[in-house]
C-alpha cells in the first residue's frame, strides 16, 4: 500500500470510528427513551437491562452505518480540500478519482460485512430481543396493567384502582370490559373486589385470577321489540380466571398490525423458503375460496340460461305458479343470500389483504439485507464528492449536508416500504426506491467533483440574467 493510500485510509477510519460511536450511542439513547415505560420502575436487575439494550443495539446499525459513512466521507474529503491537500495531490498528478480508489475498496469490503451482519447477527439479536421482552413481562406481569386507567390487552379493557405486593401483582377494585367480536362496544362487564396476576416462564400465557365479583352480559333477543328493554344476564362468582396471550403485551413498539413480526428473525435462505411457502398457501386459499363461493351461488349452465327463450320461460313459469307473497319471500331470501355472500367476500378480502401484507413484509425484509450493503457505497459516492466540492471539514457544514441527504434517503425509504407493504407498489421497488433516486445524484456529484466543475455552476445561471440587463442598458 502506498503512503498516500495509507494516509487517506487512516484519516477516514479515525473520523468514521468517532462518528459511528457517537451516532450509535445517540440511537441507543433514543431506544432507551422508546422503551422507558418497560424499564423504569419495574425493579428489574441491572444485568437484564443490559441484555435488553445489548440485543436492541444491532437493530440501529442499518441506520447508523450509512449515516456514518456519509458524514465521515464529507468530513475527510472536506478537510483535504480545506487544507489544500487536494491541491498538492493534483500538483503531483494524483486526481480525486485516484484518491478515492483505496477508500472505495474499503467501503466495498464494509458493504460485504454489512450484508453478513444484517443476514446473521440482526435476526439472532431480534429473536433474543423478543425473548427478553417476554422475560420482563413474565417476571413483572403487572407492567401490562396501569393503575387508575384502562389498559387494553387483546379483547379486554382492564382498570384497577391499586396495585400492591412484592411484584405489584395483587390488584384491588377491578373493572373489565370485554369487547365484542365485531370490536364495537362491550357486551361483557366484569367487576371484582380484588385479583392476582400469575405468570409462568414455561408458558406463553398470563393468568388473571379474580375474587368476589359480578359478571354482566348483554343478551341479544330474537324479537326486535325486546331489544328496547335492553336485557342482560348477571351472575356472581367467588373466583374467576382469565387467560391472556403474552404476544400483545410484548409489543412495546406500538405496532397495531395483526401480522407476526417473524420476518426480521430470518436470514436470506429462511426468508426465501418462507416466502415460497406463503405464496403457495395463499394461492391454494384463493382457489379453495373461489370454489366455495361458486358452490354457494349454485351456478347452473350459463349457456342454457342466457338463451332469451329459456330465460323468459323460467321467469314466466315462476311468476305464474307462485303467489305474490311467495314471490316476495323468495326475493327476500335471495336478497339475504346475496347480502351474506357479500359479507363473506368482504371478510375474506380483509383476510387475504393481511396475508398479502405478510408476504410483502417478508419480501421487504429480504431486500433490506442487500439495501444496507448498497447504501454504504451510495453514501460514500455522495459524501466524498460533496466534501471535495464544499471544501469544508469539521462538524459544521458537513453535518448540515449529511443530515439533509440522510433525511431525504430515510424519508423515501420509509415511504416506499409503507406503500409496498400495502401492496401499492412491488416490494422490490419499495425497498430500493431511495437508492434508485439517489444513485443518479451520486453519479452526477462524482462526475462534477472529479472534473472540478463544482456543486452549482453559477455562470450558467447568471449569464442569461447579465445578458438581459446589458441589452436593457444598450437600448
Amino acid at each position: 500500500m502506498k503512503i498516500l493510500d495509507r494516509y487517506i485510509l487512516t484519516s477516514f477510519l479515525s473520523t468514521f470510528a468517532t462518528v459511528f460511536v457517537i451516532l450509535f450511542f445517540i440511537f441507543i439513547l433514543q431506544g432507551i427513551w422508546l422503551f422507558i415505560a418497560d424499564l423504569a420502575g419495574k425493579d428489574l436487575d441491572f444485568y437484564l437491562i443490559i441484555k435488553f439494550l445489548l440485543f436492541y443495539s444491532p437493530k440501529v446499525v442499518p441506520l447508523v452505518l450509512p449515516l456514518s459513512v456519509l458524514l465521515a466521507s464529507i468530513m475527510t474529503f472536506g478537510n483535504f480540500a480545506e487544507n489544500y491537500e487536494f491541491a498538492a495531490m493534483k500538483a503531483s498528478g494524483i486526481s480525486l478519482k485516484r484518491a478515492m480508489y483505496s477508500l472505495a475498496i474499503f467501503i466495498s469490503g464494509l458493504s460485504i460485512v454489512a450484508f453478513l451482519f444484517a443476514n446473521n447477527i440482526i435476526p439472532q439479536a431480534e429473536y433474543e430481543f423478543v425473548n427478553i421482552k417476554k422475560t420482563i413481562v413474565q417476571q413483572k406481569p403487572s407492567m401490562a396493567i396501569a393503575e387508575g386507567q384502562f389498559s387494553k390487552i387483546g379483547n379486554y379493557n382492564i382498570k384497577v384502582s391499586k396495585k400492591h405486593g412484592k411484584n405489584k401483582n395483587l390488584l384491588d377494585d377491578i373493572t373489565i370490559h370485554k369487547l365484542s367480536n365485531l370490536g364495537v362496544g362491550a357486551n361483557v362487564i366484569i367487576k371484582a373486589k380484588n385479583g392476582e396476576l400469575i405468570s409462568d416462564e414455561k408458558t406463553n400465557f398470563l393468568q388473571l385470577v379474580l375474587y368476589d365479583g359480578n359478571y354482566y352480559e348483554d343478551i341479544q333477543p330474537k324479537n326486535y321489540k325486546d331489544k328496547s328493554k335492553m336485557p342482560f344476564a348477571k351472575s356472581s362468582f367467588k373466583k374467576y380466571i382469565i387467560n391472556f396471550d403474552l404476544a400483545p403485551l410484548q409489543n412495546s413498539e406500538g405496532n397495531t398490525n395483526d401480522i407476526t413480526n417473524t420476518n426480521s428473525m430470518l436470514n436470506v435462505n429462511e426468508l426465501v423458503y418462507t416466502i415460497d411457502s406463503l405464496e403457495n398457501k395463499i394461492g391454494k386459499d384463493f382457489e379453495s375460496y373461489s370454489e366455495n363461493i361458486n358452490q354457494r351461488l349454485t351456478i347452473v349452465n350459463t349457456k342454457l340460461v342466457d338463451q332469451p327463450v329459456v330465460k323468459d320461460t323460467l321467469v314466466n313459469d315462476i311468476t305464474s305458479i307462485l303467489e305474490p307473497f311467495q314471490l316476495s319471500q323468495i326475493l327476500e331470501f335471495a336478497r339475504g343470500n346475496v347480502s351474506n355472500i357479500k359479507y363473506s367476500i368482504d371478510g375474506s378480502n380483509y383476510e387475504f389483504e393481511g396475508k398479502i401484507k405478510n408476504i410483502n413484509n417478508h419480501w421487504l425484509a429480504l431486500y433490506d439485507k442487500f439495501v444496507i450493503a448498497y447504501a454504504c457505497l451510495l453514501m460514500f459516492f455522495i459524501g466524498a464528492p460533496v466534501g471535495a466540492i464544499i471544501r469544508k471539514g469539521g462538524l459544521g457544514l458537513p453535518i448540515v449536508f449529511a443530515m439533509i441527504v440522510f433525511i431525504v434517503y430515510h424519508f423515501i425509504n420509509v415511504f416506499g416500504k409503507k406503500v409496498a407493504q400495502e401492496n401499492g407498489i412491488p416490494p422490490f421497488l419499495g425497498s430500493w426506491l431511495s437508492s434508485i433516486i439517489l444513485t443518479p445524484i451520486a453519479i452526477l456529484l462524482t462526475y462534477r467533483a472529479t472534473n472540478d466543475i463544482g456543486l452549482i455552476n453559477m455562470e450558467v445561471i447568471l449569464q442569461p440574467i447579465t445578458k438581459f440587463f446589458k441589452k436593457k442598458e444598450a437600448k
